[in-house]
């Protein structure tokens, strides 16, 4: 059986989600499984993805970014699914892994893909440097510490640092921050 995997990071992906649907039914795959979840969290299609999968399956994704947030994590799935004898391949680097060469160039493209990830977020670093030296840049704006005053004249009334946090829609650790800060 040929099974499909898709994924978006975001809800608000609904157009990259229906364009891998798209791609992977034109591919023939017969059982689709989609989420829109970010790679870190729990991916629970992934999961009933690899349980419904057995021996002579082929799993289809359009790209590794997909299925994969590192090369450490497609090489552990791809490990889960050579255990059940199942094959991964890759439609945008048209990669196979029911063959030795596929296996291989999976493991060196993915290699070369991480590489790439860190080099793009060196020249991120770079910039937004360039950009923080011009006073271009300055972050996000710290809004817990700017209600400060608000914070500490709660909790001198007596109210528990928590319903401080709740009152103001604001994180507990910002309270105590503001609060240590004083």
């Amino acid at each position: 059986m040929i099974v499909g995997y898709a994924r978006t990071s975001t809800a608000t992906q609904i157009a990259g989600l229906e364009g891998q649907q798209r791609e992977l039914e034109a591919a023939g795959v017969e059982k689709l499984f989609k989420e829109q979840t970010s790679a870190l969290g729990d991916r629970k299609a992934l999961n009933d993805m690899i349980e419904f999968v057995r021996e002579g399956d082929a799993v289809i994704v359009t790209r590794p970014c997909r299925l994969a947030r590192s090369v450490a994590d497609l090489c552990t799935t791809m490990t889960r699914l050579e255990k059940k004898g199942v094959a991964l391949r890759i439609q945008s680097m048209g990669v196979d892994t029911s063959t030795p060469t596929g296996r291989l160039m999976l493991t060196l493209l993915g290699a070369i893909s991480a590489f790439e990830r860190d080099l793009m977020l060196e020249r991120q670093l770079v910039g937004i440097a360039a950009a923080r030296a011009a006073g271009k840049y300055k972050g996000r704006k710290a809004t817990a510490m700017a209600r400060r005053d608000e914070i500490v004249a709660l909790a001198a009334s007596g109210i528990t640092r928590e319903a401080v946090a709740k009152q103001l829609g604001i994180g507990v650790a910002s309270v105590y921050r503001a609060l240590r800060l004083t």
